[in-house]
């Protein structure tokens, strides 16, 4: 009830305009109030409308404008977010008419992106697409732009608002142009980390999914069951976009093999392109990912539309054609309760949270990973150092030792690289 909410809270109105499918309507304004009460905000009232084309001033006609104005006064709410992308020019006349502070959907997830981000790469990221959010919109957050003043010519003087204006606008460019510098070199580093892995011939598996499907609960559970230590582990909260920072942790299965495993941001639909683009460097782990494992919220009403959004964003990230295992996860609250876990296909119903099916989902990665690797063992003659570099970098060395012949090696690998150094091969 409203009359509980304490005065300290923040209150907002969410506000959505129909222009299209009823259902997943439905579920984007569901979506909405998920993340503004993840933002911190106490969703008090709820307007929507159906229209086949937005307004152009206001986005809502003007009887819902009138709604939304008495949902704020009842409500005592100071806050509008509303589900649609808004203009600079639908902001501001929104700001102006409703006298509230107004926010859209890409707003809301910034403010949400601001408070979460942790390292500094993160915090950069976030910066730089709160930036390039506000650039465009600078004239609507300044209410109090004073005119240019009436004369013409070489005595014509700007108001002070719009020197302000100018200012803030130069500001930001700069600001925006430093950012990208040192996002480079942030990026420069994370590939010498990347080149480090290669090096070391470590597969590399990465979570992908729609936020809150359970990624960073899957691999906390993974870690525990691999024996790593507590400090690995990462923060997992049922909250949209609970962590933000790309974690990479080492895993050994029972069957000694090392695979690198990292936990990315999470999906969401209509994720606004810009947030896409500041994180790209973020999910480039994906990219270049030996494995996918999509977790997906298998108790959640309507979960193929999430894996539709998922399958979108990894084909814009140049992802989709990466091999891929679905985790069907929280299936201890879905129709395969009592029988987990269930393997179909590339598919493994489980639940992360209790712990069952984390074996046989750590036997499917092996398998994907390892399972096409030959054994075999190689005779190297002491002249030929390129047949052993080739192995011991891109081979998984099983066994070593120097003799009169040459050096043995006995490895694991796979049918590519044993065709350049079969001449060695002991058969």
């Amino acid at each position: 009830m409203i009359e509980n909410i304490e005065k300290t809270e923040r209150r907002a109105v969410l506000a959505g305009v129909q222009t299209g499918d009823g259902v997943s309507f439905t579920r984007s304004m569901e979506e909405l109030w998920a993340l503004a009460e993840a933002c911190g905000y106490v969703p008090s009232a709820r307007v929507t409308q159906r229209l086949s084309h937005p307004e152009a001033a206001t986005y809502v006609g003007t009887g819902k404008l009138e709604e939304i104005r008495q949902e704020l006064y009842l409500t005592e709410a100071e806050t509008v977010i509303f589900l649609n992308t808004l203009t600079p020019s639908q902001l501001s006349n929104l700001a102006r008419e409703l006298e509230a502070e107004v926010l859209d959907k890409t707003g809301l997830i910034l403010q949400i992106f601001g408070e979460r981000a942790r390292t500094a790469e993160a915090r950069m990221q976030v910066e730089y697409a709160r930036l390039e959010y506000t650039l465009p919109r600078l004239a609507g957050l300044r209410k109090n732009l004073s005119r240019q003043g009436g004369t013409g010519g070489s005595m014509s003087n700007k108001g002070a608002g719009e020197t302000q204006l100018e200012l803030d606008r130069r500001y930001i460019e700069k600001r925006m142009a430093e950012l990208r510098r040192r996002l480079a070199a942030v990026e420069s580093g994370r590939e010498t980390m990347r080149k480090r892995r290669r090096e070391a011939r470590l597969p590399l598996v990465s979570l992908v999914g729609y936020t809150n499907a359970g990624k960073s609960t899957l691999l906390n559970r993974l870690l525990d069951t691999c024996g790593s230590e507590e400090k690995k582990k990462v923060l997992a909260k049922d909250q949209l976009f609970a962590t933000l920072d790309t974690t990479v942790r080492r895993i050994t299965t029972e069957g000694n093999r090392d695979f690198l495993l990292a936990d990315t941001v999470g999906f969401l639909h209509d994720l606004p392109h810009d947030l896409i683009k500041a994180f790209r460097s973020t999910f480039e782990e994906a990219r270049l990912s030996d494995l996918l494992l999509e977790v997906v919220d298998c108790s959640e009403e309507g979960y193929e539309r999430q894996m539709e959004v998922t399958e979108k964003t990894l084909r814009e990230l140049s992802a989709g054609a990466i091999s891929r295992i679905c985790v069907m996860n929280k299936a201890d609250k879905s129709e395969y309760a009592g029988r987990l876990p269930h393997i179909s296909g590339n598919r493994i119903y489980l639940s992360a949270k209790e712990g069952t099916g984390i074996p046989e989902l750590l036997d499917m990665i092996e398998k994907k990973l390892f399972g096409d690797l030959l054994e075999c063992a190689f005779l190297i003659p002491y002249g030929e150092g390129r047949a052993e570099h080739l192995l011991r970098s891109r081979a998984e060395v099983l066994e070593t030792s120097y003799r009169e012949e040459g050096v043995y090696m006995k490895c694991r690998l796979d049918r590519k690289l044993l065709s350049e150094v079969k001449q060695y091969a002991l058969l």
